[in-house]
This record gives C-alpha cells, structure tokens and sequence, in this order.
C-alpha cells in the first residue's frame, strides 16, 4: 500500500536537497524531502568535529537564488566554521519554509523504477511506501565515511569517534592521550584543536598531504557592505569560471615566467594564504615538471615551520602530484608539531596492525590511548548511491552497473534510469568546483527538463547508451590530459578497497560543462529519449 505520491521525490537535505525542494515546488510540484538526519544540512549536519572549517571563500559557499538571503544574512570571516555554515543552512530554510516538505530521521531502503506505470516507487527504514514521476538524488559527494582498513574497533574500550558522525554532545580532550588516524583535510583541520588540550596527541599518518595556510582573516562591517555591493558581479564572474567560483585561477603557464620571477609569486602566495598557490599559474594539473617544482618548494616550507627534521621529512608528501589531492588549508597545523606533547607516527615505517582493548598496535608498538579520532576520509562520488538500493528498468540497479566504474550522461542521468536526476553526481565537475554553483546549476538543469517534459506531454526521459558512452568517452580523453589521475584518493575511488578505480568527474571546469548542459538543452535533448504519458487520466501526485 502507498503512503503518499508526489510528483518529486528527492533524497537528502544538504546544499542540493533544499535547493531541489525550493525549485520544484515554486514550479508548483508536489514534492517530499527524505533526510536520515534530524534536520537540514547535509556534511554540515554530519561533521561537527573540532576545527571543522570550510576551505573555500565564503563569497562563493553560499546560495544565488534568494536576493532575501543576501540582504539578510552576513558571514563574519573569510572562511566560515561549521557552526556558522550550519546556521545559515538554517537560516535559509527557515527563511523559505523547505523543512514543511522533509520526511526527516528517515532512510530510503530502496528506490525503483515501475515501467508499466512509469512511477519510482520508494521504501524506508521507517517502512513508508511512497511513489513519485521523478527521482531527485541529492546524496551529496561526500556522506559515506569510510570504514578504516583494520576492522576490530570494537575492541577499542576507550572513547571511539568518527570525523563523520561527530556526536552533538561536547566532547572533551583535556589531558587525555588522544590519536587521531589521517591526515587528510579533516584530520589538517581537527590536529590542531586537539592539541590545545589533549595531554597528548598521536598523530598517525599513512599518506601525508599537501596543506597551505589558509590564513583566514573576520569581517568587518565595512568589507561586508562592499561585498553587497558587488555580489552580483562577483557571481557573474563565478559562473563563467573554471572553478564556479572567485578563487584564484591563474592564466599564465610556469615556465612562461623566469625561476626569480616564479619564486616570487609562490612566495607571494604563500604570505596570502588560502588556495592562491594553486591558482599561481594555469598549467600546474597538466605539466608534470611544473608540478614538482611547486610541490618542492611546499616541501621545503615544511622544514622552515617544523623545527624537528625527522619529523619535518615525514611530513613532506612525495610520489604523487601536488593538488593531485585535495587541496588542504589549514591552521597552524605544521606549527603543531613543534609542541612537546605532540608525536607523528608515521604509518609507511610504522603501519597499523589493529586495535587493542587500550589504543593502536602498530607493528613496533602499542600505544595507549583513551580516545581514538577516525578521519580516515569517505566513500566519495558514488558511495552515498549505492548505500541502498536503486532499480531501473529490468532489474537493472546502480551497484551492478557502477561495478567497473560510475557511469551517467552529464553527470545528471543514466541509461536505464527514467526520470532519475543526480545532483553533483559522478562525472560531472564535482569537487573540482564550488558546490554551491554545481548544485544550484544541476537543479536548474533538471527543473528545466522536468518543465520540457510536461509542456510536451511525455512523462519519462532518459538517455541513450550511444549519448552516455560519448559523455564517459570524454570524461577519459580529459582525464588523460590532466595529473589528476596520479594519486591515490577518493578523487578516483582508489581509497577503498575493491572499488572500481578511475577518475569519474569532469575536468573541462566548471564554466565549459555548464555549456555542454546548456548546449544538450538547447538542441531538444539530443541523446536523450522521451516517453509519453502511458495512463494520461492518472496524476501521480496527491
């Protein structure tokens, strides 16, 4: 028996849920939210764990559809905290009214497609039954944490936590022997919180990172009314950007610069923090000399911040590209190490072997600890879709057809999936641009499609196999051109074991792929089939 039938179903209350659920019910769509968590968010919701920070500008991490937001709310620093990130999800919701329309603690067991009535129909946790012409993903890049490679942290009787699902509760490090395993751009960011009140700290690094200061600086008043002033050419700008944003990104090539006049840029960049040595020149993701050129000179900023020199060359990342991986910022996190209290362990000498009752085994040691802290990154692109099960046309699900590799057409359909949108889905920019233009852009794109649909009076749309493997072989042509594909990271799956491996996002930027939607629009949908309505005396909504 059916609960309830809307005309759109989408899944998840992060920065694309709540946009999604904004934009189809103003076109006067029936439209329900499914959220796990309690309330709006998204990562946000989830990681609360100390330091958390976003790394991009918050002129960037925001909204554009709502001109009552921009003149209500203010960011009070450059780059925003989690709480404040939180608040102003909040406060968008509240300010649009989007919680009415979320089913919240709740978790889909399974999403499939019913051809003969050409409706997905949808089962909870909670065991709701709900049906809906289109199925809205909206689960996020980043929401699966991964589980950690030894697998008995059951055997761990002290305190346990994972960066991902940090409780809501305070939690306390002072004078306990705490560790923390990864140092990816959570663990850059929880260290040095830590270590201002942990007695000890461990940090246990298997694969070092490239971070940057981020030097982060607070509003005031006056920089906050200049902002309002030129929003709305700053975002112009943003949406005809490589990176979807006003972060730097550089037009001039290294090597077009003589070694003193390079030198000097990069010096430059690195006083001002941030991502400006990244965006210092155009080529440093395609030119491999250019690339470990600047990764030498992050190297040797290392030594002059760590004072221990053994430390200082473990910490130094080699044997992938710079930027290869996410670009971190961060903190005071080198200057960390310099405390007394503070140890590396660094896992390539020293591996973990498991958990003990009392804290790590590594293969030298045990090392005693009363709290233990998992930054150890997440199921990324494809993880969150193929948490449950999703059924296309003949029994067809994700997890079968992503076994070698995520396939989709733009990163926003697939073959086989009617009326099946993904919001920052793989294959399309994803962390390669700012999240909020992907989501806010993939959204309109969809809510285009949807509008083309019923003006025409067919139900369902989907592509062709022919259109989704040019799209994939694009995706391989770019991927070749660019050092991307060179580390081991979530970026490419390689992170998890057994995963498929492969770059699955689009690495054209941000401003070519919003053409190429925009051009598949414009020319009817090519590559894309339509159905018509098989029942046209029967609506699916309520």
């Amino acid at each position: 028996m059916v609960d309830a039938k809307f005309d759109a179903i989408i899944v998840g209350a992060g920065i694309g849920g709540l946009y999604a659920v904004y934009k189809l019910r103003e076109m006067g769509l029936s439209v329900l939210g499914i959220e796990a968590g309690d309330n709006v968010g998204g990562v946000w919701y989830w990681n609360r764990y100390p330091g958390a920070r976003c790394d991009l500008l918050t002129i960037d991490y925001c909204y554009t559809f709502s001109p009552e937001v921009d003149a209500e709310w203010s960011w009070s620093e450059q780059f925003a905290a989690q709480p404040e990130i939180l608040e102003y999800i909040n406060f968008v919701a509240d300010r649009h009214d989007l919680r009415k329309n979320f089913r919240f603690e709740t978790r889909v067991d399974r999403a499939a497609y019913d051809e003969a009535r050409q409706v997905w129909t949808y089962t909870t946790d909670r065991g709701d039954a709900f049906e809906a012409t289109y199925a809205i993903m909206a689960t996020g890049p980043l929401s699966v944490p991964k589980v950690p490679d030894f697998a008995d942290t059951d055997v761990f009787k002290g305190e346990l936590y994972y960066s991902g699902r940090w409780p809501k509760e305070p939690v306390s490090f002072a004078g306990k022997r705490v560790g923390v395993v990864g140092v990816g751009s959570t663990g850059i960011q929880i260290v040095p919180v830590v270590a201002q009140e942990a007695g000890e700290l461990f940090v246990f690094q298997r694969t070092p990172s490239f971070t940057m200061p981020m030097r982060n600086q607070r509003y005031t008043p006056e920089y906050v009314a200049e902002i309002k002033r030129n929003l709305p050419g700053m975002r112009v700008h943003a949406r005809n950007s490589i990176v979807g944003g006003v972060r730097p990104a550089g037009t001039r090539p290294y090597f077009s610069l003589p070694p003193e006049q390079r030198r000097s840029i990069l010096e430059d960049a690195w006083k001002n923090g941030g991502h400006t040595v990244l965006g210092s020149f155009s080529d440093l993701l395609q030119n491999a000399e250019a690339n470990e050129q600047v990764a030498e000179f992050l190297r040797g900023k290392i030594s002059e911040v760590v004072s221990d020199p053994e430390t200082a060359e473990a910490l130094k990342p080699r044997g992938y590209p710079v930027f290869a991986r996410r670009a971190c910022l961060d903190t005071n996190y080198y200057e960390t190490y310099n405390e007394p209290h503070v140890q590396l362990v660094d896992c390539f000498k020293e591996p973990i072997v498991g958990l003990s009752e009392h804290g790590i085994r590594t293969s030298e040691r045990e090392i005693e600890l009363d709290m233990l802290i998992l930054a150890t990154g997440y199921d990324g692109l494809t993880g969150a879709l193929m948490a449950f099960e999703v059924v296309g046309r003949n029994g067809r699900t994700i997890n079968r057809e992503w076994a070698g590799g995520a396939q989709s057409y733009l990163g926003l359909m697939m073959e086989g999936f009617p009326n099946l949108f993904m919001i920052c889905g793989p294959n399309g920019p994803s962390a390669l641009a700012n999240i909020f233009t992907i989501n806010e852009q993939n959204v309109n794109w969809i809510a285009d499609a949807i509008t083309h649909m019923r003006a025409a009076g067919t139900t369902a749309m989907e592509p062709t196999a022919a259109a989704q493997q040019g799209w994939m072989d694009m995706i391989a042509v770019l991927a070749e051109g660019t050092l991307l594909s060179k580390a081991k990271t979530w970026y490419t799956g390689t992170n998890i074991a057994g995963k498929a491996s492969g770059l699955t996002m689009y690495t054209g930027g941000f401003k070519n792929y919003a053409d190429l939607c925009r051009a598949a629009a414009e020319a009817g949908y090519g590559g894309i089939t339509f159905e018509p309505m098989r029942n046209p005396g029967e609506s699916i909504a309520a």
